[in-house]
């Protein structure tokens, strides 16, 4: 027992300096040219070693007249300190890449008409490009369960469309303002009529598919505020579940709908859309939803390149 002690607390005197001391006697062959390599004078190297190998408790240098060379437990010795300060150094690697936010894994949620706004696509490609090791994890849903989820910290971030009121506890900023265009069938007369504005007032006969409510209040209570300050309330003959099951109302000539222009880039077959005037005042603000506490790793990398990618998406 009081052998084992001895050996033990011999072994943990021995440090990483000691290990980059041999390795560099070893490599360069030579006591002096391994000191200038590591910047020490030869006299306290030449202690060094020595004190390791008192530790170690065997020889690990053969002194020659003209250099230094590897006993057979030298030789075993230095090995295994390469793997040492190899592993070292990936371990350091390692938590500065995840304090980086490079690695580990980040979960985040997207309303339906979200997922195909330019700037949720480019933000995702982005980490693609810049953090290839980083795991993510995307999931869809309506704004309430998207807040929900994150609530319940199963996802570490996302895109919603308008909460209806104070979020406690996380941070909800806009990071994009665009533009709600008319869906209509491609059969229909607006459709067929020379390109041209629409104006909100000119569709109080129209009936509307919309989504419902509760999937998308923010949404629906924007064309709804819309649709009563052009002097009327809208007709809604369908509530479809999903912004992209309106589209398929809408082609199957059931009625109009209003969404986000990025929703055309859908290019549903059956359906044409059309531009507002800008008196309609109809606009889908897009905002990103996190948790208000000290954010770190992952989630600071995807927050702050949403920031940037937003930043651009102002210029174009």
């Amino acid at each position: 027992m009081e052998v084992s002690f001895f050996i033990c607390y011999k072994y943990e005197m021995i440090e990483l300096r000691h290990l980059r001391y041999a390795i560099a006697i070893a490599d360069e062959g030579h006591m002096t040219r391994a000191a200038f390599k590591l910047g020490l004078q030869q006299p306290p190297l030449s202690q060094q070693i020595k004190a390791l190998e008192a530790m170690v408790g065997t020889p690990l240098f053969q002194r020659q007249p003209r250099g230094m060379a590897l006993t057979e437990a030298g030789e075993a010795f230095v090995a295994r300190a390469r793997q040492i300060i190899l592993d070292v150094d990936g371990a350091v690697e390692a938590a500065q890449r995840a304090a980086r936010g490079e690695t580990g894994s980040l979960a985040i949620g997207f309303t339906t008409s979200a997922a195909f706004h330019p700037l949720v696509s480019s933000v995702v490609r982005a980490l693609r490009q810049s953090a290839p090791d980083l795991v993510l994890r995307l999931d869809e849903g309506s704004t309430q369960e998207l807040l929900a989820e994150l609530a319940s910290g199963r996802l570490d971030s996302a895109f919603i469309r308008s909460p209806n009121g104070p979020v406690p506890d996380f941070e909800v900023v806009q990071v994009h303002r665009e533009t709600m265009i008319l869906a209509m069938p491609d059969t229909h007369a607006l459709a067929k009529a020379p390109q041209g504005l629409i104006d909100l007032g000119d569709l109080k006969n129209e009936t509307f598919i919309l989504y419902r409510r509760t999937s998308a209040q923010g949404l629906y209570d924007r064309i709804i505020a819309a649709c009563q300050r052009a002097g009327f309330s809208p007709i809604v003959g369908q509530e479809a579940p999903k912004v992209v099951s309106s589209l398929s109302l809408v082609a199957a000539g059931l009625g109009l709908s209003i969404v986000p222009q990025s929703i055309a880039q859908l290019e549903t077959s059956g359906v044409a859309y059309r531009q507002f005037n800008p008196r309609s005042e109809l606009e889908a603000p897009l905002y990103l939803a996190y948790p208000a506490r000290d954010k770190g790793g992952p989630l600071a990398v995807f927050v702050e390149e949403v920031m940037r990618q937003a930043k651009n998406l102002e210029t174009l």
